[in-house]
């Protein structure tokens, strides 16, 4: 596919998992890739496979993202954390430094990019939710809530943007295959003492009606197409990717 050839594209935590496979995505359908990522190891190393660029940033100082200019036509907002305890025992600290990754840091992109794609009548942005954009969890206040704040953020965008030849949507995948899922499935299982497929069946994908993973590269694919021209017409949207989860 080379339906982005000549377009330019920015990735946020894109040195690894969700973000390395939209970066590979992407390139694959022509674009030129901006790995931005606090790993710049990582960032290079991705980006020397993709004949892409580097953009090794601290998405946290968000001061030196408020007077920014960006000359992308795609910006897929990916970078993100979690974090969980009971709201009574959750550091405020943390609390603000989710937000800040997720909600703010995202504002500022959108915010920095978006003169540009109105200048040119084109523009996709892209913002990797969650299906607990959607839905809560318990002891997961700060990310729930920097989901939930990531929706309202980019169907603003959408409404602002459509005039424009702008749009902005949101992936909202359930647990998806990467490291630190890997890791907690494997830690769980050894604590519970059961196996690691009943760790998914039992804890982590008990509301889904499919008993698997997302894999990073089908959240990846459903991002390619947002980004291309096929998509002109989706705006203001949140496309799940949870196994069944948000039907109930």
């Amino acid at each position: 596919m080379t339906d982005l050839t000549g377009r330019s594209a920015l990735i946020t935590g894109g040195a690894s998992g969700i973000g390395a496979a939209c970066a590979r995505e992407l390139a694959a359908r022509g674009a030129r890739v901006t790995i931005a990522d606090i790993d710049d190891v990582g960032a290079k190393s991705l980006a020397a496979e993709l004949d892409g660029k580097v953009w090794a940033v601290d998405l946290l100082d968000v001061a030196a993202l408020e007077n920014l200019k960006l000359e992308v036509d795609i910006v897929v907002n990916n970078a993100g954390v979690q974090s969980i305890s009971p709201i009574e025992e959750f550091a405020p600290e943390r609390f603000r430094h989710l937000l800040t990754l997720m909600v703010e840091a995202p504002f500022l992109l959108i915010r920095a990019a978006l003169p540009h794609m109105y200048r040119q009548g084109f523009g996709r942005i892209i913002n990797i939710s969650s299906v607990h954009g959607l839905r809560a969890s318990e002891y997961k206040v700060a990310y729930v809530t920097a989901k939930h704040g990531l929706e309202g953020l980019s169907k603003v965008t959408a409404l602002e943007g459509g005039r424009h030849g702008v749009t902005s949507n949101c992936v909202n995948p359930g647990y998806v295959r990467t490291p630190l899922v890997d890791k907690q499935i494997a830690d769980q299982a050894k604590a519970h003492g059961i196996a690691e497929q009943q760790v998914l069946e039992q804890v982590l994908l008990t509301e889904s009606a499919i008993k698997r993973l997302v894999e990073p590269e089908e959240v990846a694919a459903l991002v390619g197409w947002l980004a291309s021209a096929d998509a002109g017409m989706v705006t203001g949207a949140s496309y799940t990717m949870d196994g069944g989860w948000s039907a109930r």
